[in-house]
This record gives structure tokens, C-alpha cells and sequence, in this order.
């Protein structure tokens, strides 16, 4: 099972929903160079949107969050893994995890539907470096 292993840290940012709120913020990021590796967007509250972004350069991403004024909560660790898609190949990297005594609190994942996936894997901070170290990172 290929896979590889890398540390990346991702923030948070809470948005207010209106029509294209998302759009402004993700092209203003874009606009500034920043590449992102990933992002969720889930509701928080009646009218609010939590948007996660995992940028590939988190000094880059502090600096355009503060050239757009956009307000960052975080840099947070977290551990993304990116490999060949196959039956199996998940629980193999939460084997390694659980022999390492690491808690997985939260995970998000897809198949790309060209035989790889990536997966996102969230653990505790003080789990942070137990985590990587059973991964090979």
C-alpha cells in the first residue's frame, strides 16, 4: 500500500453566508498566490459558514489573510495523506495509528477516481508528534 505522509497546518475562518462570500474569499486568497491543498465549508450557526483551509504555505496564507483582512483562527497541525486507492488502504494508516496510542478526533477524505485518494487526519495536539512519528513523517 503506497502512501505519503505529510504535516500541514489548516485554519479556520467563520464567514458570514451571503451569495458569493465563498467566492470572494477564496479568489482573494488566490489572487495573493496562495495554493490550497484543501478546504471544507460546513454551517456553523443559522447564518454563518466555517470554512477550513489547508494551504500549502502557511506563512503565505497568514500574510494574504492579513493583507484581505480576513480574519485566521489557527495555524492547527494536522497530517495529510495522499496514495493509491484500494480496498483496505485506510485502515492500514489507522492500524498504525492505534499502535502508536493515537486518538483520531476528526478525518475527511476522497478517492480522486483515477485509483488515489487523500485523506486529511486530525489528532490532538499533544498526539501531534506520536502521529507523525508512527506515519513516517
Amino acid at each position: 500500500m503506497a502512501f505519503t505522509v505529510r504535516r500541514i497546518d489548516y485554519f479556520y475562518i467563520t464567514v458570514t453566508e451571503s451569495p458569493g462570500l465563498g467566492y470572494e474569499v477564496l479568489s482573494g486568497l488566490a489572487e495573493q498566490g496562495v495554493n490550497l491543498v484543501a478546504i471544507t465549508a460546513v454551517p456553523f450557526g443559522p447564518a454563518r459558514t466555517q470554512l477550513t483551509v489547508f494551504p500549502d504555505d502557511t506563512a503565505k496564507m497568514q500574510h494574504a489573510a492579513q493583507q484581505a483582512n480576513i480574519p485566521l483562527d489557527g495555524p492547527h497541525p494536522a497530517l495529510v495523506v495522499q496514495g493509491d486507492d484500494e480496498v483496505g488502504a485506510l485502515a492500514h494508516i489507522h492500524e498504525k495509528l492505534l499502535d502508536a496510542n493515537v486518538h483520531v478526533f476528526a478525518s475527511t477524505g476522497v478517492a480522486d477516481g483515477r485509483g488515489g485518494y487523500g485523506y486529511i487526519i486530525y489528532v490532538r495536539p499533544e498526539e501531534y508528534e506520536r502521529a507523525a512519528e508512527a506515519l513516517d513523517v
